[in-house]
């Protein structure tokens, strides 16, 4: 059975939405193919308010198919506008568009109106829109003389912007001189007519440069107003000379700047209007000033607020609802709210509508004889107006024709015929605005065709619905009929369904629904098929969807997404963070299953989605993030129930922020006696909301709130109001009681004073008592100031006292006090410590013992024993400077210590003093003892002079601390060949009393290295090295110069010089003609092996490295210290490990010698260079 287009049978789902609005676009995508005759049709316009920039040349677009191709007028200003007499104006070949060339000559300006394109062929004429052109404008500022402002703290301020009218109207903003935008809050903010409104000013807000800036976007051009100042001073600046010159400063209140509560700087009343249009942007903006600074709140009356379509701007000051409809018309109420009061402005709002397709008309194609209709109805408030136009003339003017039929917003068409082909014009218009709209009316007799290309490959997802194109074309329309298979089996609409475009829907696409399908289109003329193909692919799956994760700040969080999908396809997996792409950072790091974040923030909390996208289906799994933080602040603290000694604190607790609320910590404030600190009073449950205080009297409390869960602590709540109990006497005494004796008959009594919480009223006191502990004495008293301390004079010395202190105040006494014990006054020590003893340990170290002096001569505290010791002096020491003591303190009662760092073989006196709490008593008798020896430090220096062929001569000084008496120097040295290789070692014994020796039978021209040490009878000192090199042969050196002036030698240096040459010349020609040549035949070319360094073949004696290993030894341990540098000493440098700074290069980069670092068996050290040969070089590589 064959399917025929069908009526709308099937019942639409809210999944079929997708589909049917993508078949309402293929419908209304439905043309008359190119290649048929057909009128005008406007394809691209410019826009209907049109602002070009004056500094360019004017493009006006009209673009137009048909055919034939249509032909091209203008009007402007409603007449003809004959392009062909003004030499600016050209328009762009096969196309409508005006192209006025006014940046040779002309100005823009001329060039203003309205202008109108009509194209037009043998079919009928469309008509562009009226296109309003306006050249830009970007003026500046007139000139105004600006007075400074003055004004008092807290005062409300407003700077004018006043920018000047350009087209389109500027963007405003104010900055400094410096270019930086100024800083905005709840109390400064730019309003939306450019004006800074301050709520109230501060100090700070004093500066000379508040500029208003206005950015012209169409021309990129900034224009700034002048400089605005502003001083704010306190009242107390306020003085008459400024009283008696007001009128010569600009003081925009007189109020005073204490508080007030909130008063409108705009918009001005209790109510005002509003007007939008429908789809625009509706903004409302409430601007108030008071002190403290008000906060503003929304409201509509009689609804709520678009959810999705309300945003808050300039710190909550600006209201707006975008795509505003009809619906959001009604009263807005604006509230501003501070601690003394609230106001409100109520703005009624109306909103208008430009007119607005309901149904535009579309072209229609009739065949010879056939009926047909045109709709054009438009919405608008007010009602548009409708009104007909054909060919671009108001049909009531224009030829008539007997098939059509105007009834208002239709024209009925009956038995047409060609003649009735034309461009109708729909128009609705209201004082708001108009919508223009061009559909033609084409008579054809055309045969099917099928516009789909053949072939076609359509790919599904199974158990979705497939939508096989058949687009078609012909006049009258043709029947589509579709068939499955090669077989050509008709397809039953029972299963399939044929829209009104020649589309097959297979509702739900199965496996078996894979094929070939053939697409049929009939009418009276002919017929055309065409087949298409279908493939079904399993569909895309998450089979593990992230999961709700709650975590705290500064931890990491993981979501995985696990993606199923057709082998066939390839899917790209995305994260999005509430529908939006993730934010660039760092901290988000994205694998193939998971999203990691890392030290997750407050901001991170949202709704995070995994999407899996192939080119034929997508899915997608989200779960949400809580980020767990502390509580919100408490906020209306309220108390009741007010009592002497107790009052109920209520409140309401802040969002917990994910995390339960465990307590409330209540704090007070004692405003009479410390105001600014809080202090802990007392916590209760997270779920209670009232608490039970109990009060101290004579406290002026004010209490706040902190709500606490998992997580933390939150910021404290607002203060409550006051409240101040009565008094009462002193419930406490004060502490930290002690009697302590500052001089030898007195008695200094201190304690901790009671703070003006604790004192429960007026005049506080204390009575002070004391007697001695062990008489029987009545007790003393006296009652003194609120102070800490009371001194008892004429005491006996350090005699045990019985103390207390007692509080008083107006009202009464505090309860009976404490007794606590303290003492007299202390005195000096009376006696020495006694049987004194030093026993030496070893040349660093002593130990000394002393018998402890008895209680009763210490005379106060025992702190402990003080150990005074010195070092004899020698006798030329003892008249430049004082003995130098050193002190040791041993704490408490010990009876003996260890004196450390002693000077080894050092003659010491020693003394032991008692100390209390006053200071030392007398000094012990002095004890004397001696050190032993010890070993000697390095001799103070060591020098190398007179170097020889085969002899050197060393100098040192003794050891500046010689630790005992020297028995002898040991000096050991050692060769070193030109590879840092070490000789034999030879150990020689010098007598103590020698500071020079000579070295003989040296070899010549060779470094050594020496090692230098004294000894005592305690052992060997540290050692001092040193190296030297003797002097070269005279005769070797001798030769050397004699063969640099050989003239065989001269002549064999003037051939190499010459071989280079030839090379050079040859090397260069090479290069000219494109060849190469490498770098290694270039250096042998250059190689001499006349010139070629010898090797050695001396004996080694193992290898040898000083402090940093094979580099070369440092400088000046390589000179003689006469100063006399000798060519083997010298030559030692970066030379030898390929980067002498004095090395030849080849033209083409290459480095003349091989320096690729020092190598095992060279030469010895001098005897390469990177410098050119000379004759004395060459001399020198055979030494």
């Amino acid at each position: 059975m064959q399917l025929k287009i069908m009526p709308k049978k099937k019942r639409l789902s809210a999944g079929r939405v997708p589909l049917i609005l993508f078949l309402c676009q293929m419908i209304s995508a439905l043309e008359v193919p190119l290649d048929l005759v057909q009128p005008p049709t406007i394809t691209q316009q410019s826009p209907k308010d049109y602002i070009i920039d004056p500094r360019e040349n004017i493009v006006i677009q009209c673009e137009a198919k048909g055919k034939p191709p249509p032909s091209f007028s203008w009007t402007r200003n409603g007449t003809h506008f004959d392009i062909d007499k003004d030499p600016l104006v050209t328009m762009k070949p096969g196309s409508g568009t005006l192209i006025i060339n006014i940046m040779s000559e002309g100005k823009a300006e001329t060039y203003e109106g309205v202008y109108q394109c009509t194209a037009r062929n043998e079919r009928g004429a469309a008509i562009s829109n009226n296109i309003v052109v306006r050249p830009s404008r970007s003026p500046l500022w007139t000139k105004e003389k600006l007075e400074p402002i003055t004004l008092r703290n807290g005062q409300s301020l407003v700077l004018p912007c006043r920018p000047p009218v350009g087209l389109p109207p500027p963007i405003i903003f104010w900055m400094d001189n410096s270019f930086q935008r100024l800083p905005q809050s709840e109390r400064v903010s730019q309003g939306l007519n450019g004006d800074l409104y301050f709520s109230n000013v501060l100090p700070e807000d004093t500066r000379e440069d508040y500029i208003c800036y206005a950015r012209f976007n169409h021309t990129q051009t900034i224009q700034q107003k002048q400089p605005i100042s502003v001083k704010v001073i306190s009242v107390d600046e306020l003085n008459d000379t400024i009283a008696a010159n007001l009128s010569d400063t600009e003081f925009y209140s007189a109020k005073s700047s204490r508080e007030r509560p909130p008063t409108f700087l705009t918009p001005e009343g209790n109510a005002s209007n509003k007007e939008e249009l429908r789809g625009n942007v509706l903004s409302l903006e409430c601007i108030a000033e008071g002190l403290p600074t008000p906060i503003i709140y929304w409201i509509k009356e009689d609804g709520i607020l678009p959810i999705n379509r309300t945003f808050y701007k300039n710190f909550k000051k600006t209201l707006q609802i975008i795509h505003v409809s009809e619906a959001d018309s009604g009263n807005y109420q604006c509230i501003a709210k501070n601690a003394l009061g609230a106001i409100h402005h109520t703005i009624s709002v109306t909103v208008k509508a430009a007119p607005y397709w309901i149904m535009a008309p579309q072209n229609l194609v009739l065949s010879p004889g056939e009926d047909g209709t045109l709709i054009c109805r438009a919405n608008g408030k007010p009602k548009p107006r409708i009104s007909w136009l054909t060919n671009g003339v108001p049909v009531e003017i224009a030829p008539d024709d007997p098939s059509r039929k105007i009834d208002g917003d239709t024209i009925i068409f009956s038995n047409v015929q060609e003649r009735s082909s034309a461009v109708y014009q729909c128009n609705a218009s209201n004082e708001y605005g108009y919508l223009l709209a061009n559909a033609f009316v084409n008579v054809l007799a055309e045969q099917p065709r099928i516009l789909t290309p053949t072939n076609t490959l359509y790919q599904v997802i199974a158990n979705r619905p497939a939508l096989l194109d058949c687009a078609f074309f012909g006049s009258p329309l043709p029947t589509i009929e579709w068939f499955k298979g090669a077989k050509g089996s008709a397809l039953h609409e029972d299963i399939y369904v044929l829209h009104e475009n020649g589309t097959l829907e297979i509702p739900v696409a199965q496996k078996d629904s894979t094929g070939t399908y053939t697409c049929v289109a009939r009418n009276k003329l002919g017929m055309a098929k065409n087949e298409v193909h279908l493939e079904i692919k399993d569909p895309t799956r998450i089979i593990k969807q992230p999961e709700y994760a709650v975590v705290q700040r500064g931890s990491t969080v993981s979501f995985e997404c696990k993606v199923k999908h057709d082998h066939t396809l390839i899917p790209t997996v995305i994260w999005l963070k509430d529908n939006s792409e993730l934010p660039s950072d760092e901290r988000f790091t994205v694998d193939k299953d998971h999203l990691v974040i890392a030290d997750v923030s407050d901001d991170d909390s949202g709704t995070y989605t995994c999407m899996a996208n192939t080119t034929l289906d997508n899915v997608s799994a989200s779960a949400v993030l809580s980020v767990v933080d502390v509580p919100n602040p408490p906020f209306d603290l309220e108390l009741t129930n007010p009592l002497d000694k107790s009052v109920q604190l209520s409140w309401t607790p802040g969002d917990d922020n994910n995390s339960p609320i465990t307590k409330f910590i209540i704090e007070y404030e004692d405003t009479m006696h410390e105001a600014g600190l809080w202090h802990h009073h007392t916590e209760v449950s997270g779920t209670q909301t009232t608490a039970q205080l109990k009060l101290s009297p004579y406290v002026n409390y004010s209490f706040r709130v902190m709500a606490e869960n998992s997580i933390g602590r939150s910021l404290p709540s607002e203060a409550s109001e006051q409240y101040l109990t009565k008094a009462a006497e002193p419930d406490k005494n004060p502490m930290a009681v002690e009697g302590l004796g500052s001089e030898p008959d007195n008695l200094v009594i201190t304690w901790k004073p009671l703070n003006g919480f604790e004192s429960n009223g007026p005049g506080l006191q204390y009575k002070v008592s004391w007697r001695q502990k062990d008489g029987d004495d009545e007790w003393t008293s006296v009652v003194v100031a609120n102070v800490s301390k009371y001194i008892v004079s004429g005491t006996p010395t350090f005699v045990p006292y019985l103390i207390k202190v007692q509080a008083l105040n107006d009202v009464g006494f505090a309860p009976e006090p404490a007794i606590v014990m303290g003492h007299s006054g202390e005195d000096l020590p009376m006696v020495a410590p006694g049987n004194v003893r030093v026993t030496v340990v070893n040349s660093t170290l002593a130990e000394v013992h002393w018998d402890p002096v008895p209680l009763k001569s210490i005379r106060g505290h025992l702190q402990g024993y003080r150990i005074y010791y010195w070092k004899a002096q020698s006798p030329s020491k003892r008249n430049r400077r004082h003995i130098e003591k050193k002190i040791l303190t041993f704490q408490g009662s010990k009876t003996h210590g260890m004196l450390p760092g002693l000077e080894p073989f050092s003659h010491y006196t020693l003394n032991v003093r008692v100390v209390n709490g006053k200071g030392e008593g007398p000094a012990s008798a002095d004890q004397v003892f001696n050190t032993p020896e010890g070993v000697p430090s390095a001799p103070s220096s060591l020098k190398i002079v007179n170097p020889t062929l085969d002899s050197l001569t060393l100098e040192w000084d003794p050891p500046s601390h010689p630790n005992g008496i020297l028995t002898e120097y040991t000096l050991k040295y050692q060769p070193i060949n030109s590879t840092h290789e070490l000789g034999p070692l030879v150990d020689l014994k010098i007598p103590a009393n020698k500071t020079r020796w000579t070295l003989k039978n040296l070899n010549f021209s060779t470094r050594y290295k020496f090692y230098f040490y004294a000894q005592t009878s305690a052992g060997s000192g540290s050692q001092i090295t040193e190296e030297a090199v003797t002097t070269m042969d005279e005769a070797m050196a001798s030769r050397q110069v004699d063969i640099a002036t050989q003239g065989w030698f001269i002549g064999l240096m003037c051939a190499v010089a010459l071989l280079i040459l030839i090379l050079l010349i040859v090397c260069f020609i090479r290069r000219n003609k494109g060849g190469k040549y490498p770098v290694k035949e270039k250096e042998d070319a250059r190689a001499d092996p006349e010139i070629q360094p010898m090797k050695e073949d001396d004996g080694t004696f193992g290898e040898y490295s000083d402090a940093e290993d094979h580099k070369p030894l440092k400088k000046g341990s390589r000179t003689p210290s006469d100063r006399t540098v000798k060519k083997e000493d010298s030559d030692d440098s970066l030379v030898d490990y390929g980067e002498g700074v004095n090395g030849q290069f080849n033209e083409d980069g290459s480095f003349i010698g091989q320096y690729s670092g020092k190598k095992e068996k060279e030469p010895a050290e001098g005897n390469e260079s990177s410098e050119a040969p000379s004759p004395v070089n060459a001399m020198n590589s055979f030494v």
